[in-house]
């Protein structure tokens, strides 16, 4: 009775997993009989699912049934979880219960507990942090991989640089490079990336830039011309997340006497400790206490687009306000 718990950010990574596992249990052509999926709007979709898990199946293959964005190991009210203690123990050998969802499962829970007594396998999928500058790259080389393309060195990191942790956004690069050097054994060069690939992690970079010199009618441009490239909202606070967090660490590390960059890049989190000097230029004018007020703003930032604030407005007051703290001097 095999029990699958997915959960995490990473949308696409998860949704490859859920086709990997539906094609290893169900058999094609008993699909539309043996696999179903409950949504979470759906009345009863817990109890729904158990009982279709219960259903013997037909044909040949196994039974697939899936909760999709499924709370139930965040909350789980008592009737739930008395479903859950009758049916867990009697789940058919050929019949798979997979849950989703994009929060992490609350250990303290009794669904949970209840779910791991019966060997139910969870498995994250979190998205890499946008300052995790190595780990995107390794992504990246892992991608082309996984396509069947070869990437420099320099087209690894200009690519991780370009789509930051949007998985999804990555294999549809990577499959646009496949397409357009088919034929040809030589890796993509940088120079190809560039030509094909759109850069707007750049762009978000110069918003912060933008941001940190206080000059709001250039942070401003800058953000229209994200917005009119459909640049999502949260992409953009996380790369701001990641630059100003950058940046306080190194503007910390200054204030408290160390020189040696190897250091700093190892607290900051810099890949290539070649950088902190120019980040030492950059931070030389704002102060610590600037930098630490920069953070409370976008994380409020991140918090209202969440829950669904007009995109726009909500990213032109916050990046006057982030303008406001970084310009006083």
């Amino acid at each position: 009775m095999p029990i699958y718990v997915y959960w995490g950010e990473d949308d696409f990574t998860r949704e490859k997993a859920i086709a990997l596992l539906r094609d290893r249990v169900v058999d094609p052509q008993w699909a539309s009989f043996n696999y179903t999926s409950f949504l979470p709007d759906q009345p009863d979709a817990t109890i729904g699912a158990l009982n279709q898990v219960m259903t013997p199946t037909f044909g040949a293959g196994g039974r697939l049934v899936w909760l999709i964005n499924t709370t139930l190991c965040q909350q789980c009210p008592d009737n739930i979880l008395a479903e859950l203690v009758r049916t867990l123990p009697v789940i058919p050998e050929n019949a798979f219960l997979l849950l989703t969802s994009r929060n992490k499962p609350d250990e303290r829970l009794k669904s949970t507990k209840l779910l791991k007594q019966f060997a139910a396998e969870f498995r994250e999928f979190p998205l890499i942090p946008p300052w995790k500058t190595e780990l995107l790259v390794q992504s990246a080389n892992q991608a082309a991989q996984t396509v069947g393309v070869k990437l420099t060195s320099r087209a690894a990191e200009w690519l991780a640089e370009s789509v930051g942790n949007d998985t999804r956004l990555l294999y549809n690069e990577i499959e646009k490079l496949r397409l357009y050097v088919e034929g040809s054994n030589k890796p993509i060069d940088v120079d190809t990336v560039t030509q094909l690939v759109r850069n707007t992690t750049q762009n978000s970079l110069q918003l912060a830039a933008a941001i940190r010199t206080g000059d709001t009618t250039k942070a401003l441009g800058t953000l229209a011309d994200l917005i009119n490239a459909s640049e999502p909202g949260l992409r953009i606070v996380a790369t701001l997340i990641g630059q100003f967090r950058t940046w306080l660490w190194v503007k910390v590390m200054m204030e408290s006497g160390e020189q040696n960059q190897q250091a700093i890049a190892s607290a900051a989190d810099v890949a290539n400790p070649k950088r902190i000097y120019f980040l030492q230029q950059e931070v030389k004018l704002l102060s610590v206490q600037q930098l630490i007020s920069c953070l409370p703003l976008i994380l409020e930032l991140e918090v209202s687009l969440k829950q669904g604030g007009s995109e726009t407005s909500v990213l032109q007051t916050k990046v006057i306000e982030l303008c406001q703290v970084c310009g006083g001097r």
